[in-house]
Formats: structure tokens, sequence, C-alpha cells
């Protein structure tokens, strides 16, 4: 069973970089499973969607991030990445790193990691 592991969480002031990890780290075929980054602000009940990238290399974005993060993933690793750049505080989030399988089966969550941006 996949478990997925993520990484990089701080707290930065805005305008700020950050790079977040996810490591896919129970051996399973890493090119079956379509990746994505997922965000909850705090208070909040609802799970956002980020970014989305293919077993191919093809990435979509939310609005509110696009042309300030990137995805991106190294298969043989079983890892994905979100680079983020000129981060606001509306950014401030839990960020989770989800694979869904191709094909049948439910997707799995990682545990998250906390971004803060503020001054």
């Amino acid at each position: 069973q996949a478990q997925l592991v993520e990484s990089g969480g701080a707290k930065v002031p805005p305008g700020g970089s950050l790079r977040l990890t996810c490591e896919e780290t129970r051996g399973v075929i890493f090119t079956h499973y379509t990746m994505g980054w997922y965000r909850q602000a705090p208070g909040s009940q609802e799970r956002e969607w980020v970014a989305t990238i293919t077993t191919g290399g093809t990435s979509t974005y939310a609005d509110s991030v696009k042309g300030r993060f990137t995805i991106s993933r190294d298969n043989p690793k079983s890892m994905i990445w979100l680079q983020m750049n000129n981060l606001k505080p509306e950014d401030t989030a839990v960020y989770f790193c989800r694979s869904t399988p191709l094909g049948s089966g439910d997707p799995k969550w990682g545990k998250g990691t906390l971004v803060t941006v503020s001054a």
C-alpha cells in the first residue's frame, strides 16, 4: 500500500519561496499514479486542489497559483515537488500530496506539511 510523505513546509515572509517534497515510500510502480498537491487553509473544512502532474509529466494548476507554483516529478525516485514562488499570506495552509491510480482504486493522501506565509 502506497505511503506518501511530505516535507519542506516552513514559515516564510510574503514574496518568499519554498520547495515542497513528496515521496512515495512503499515501492509501488510510481508511473501508475497521477500525482497532485492540495491544501487546506487554517479553519477551513475543505481541501483545495493546487496542481496535478500526470505520469507523462503534463501539469495543470489552479488559477490562484498559476505562474507562481511549479509541480514536477521524478518517476525513478518516486518523488514529486512543488516549487512555490512569490508566496502570499493566502497561500498559508497545510499542503497535502495525493496519488491517484490509473484505472481503478482509491486515491491516497499524505499527512501534510504546514506552510505559513507571514512577515
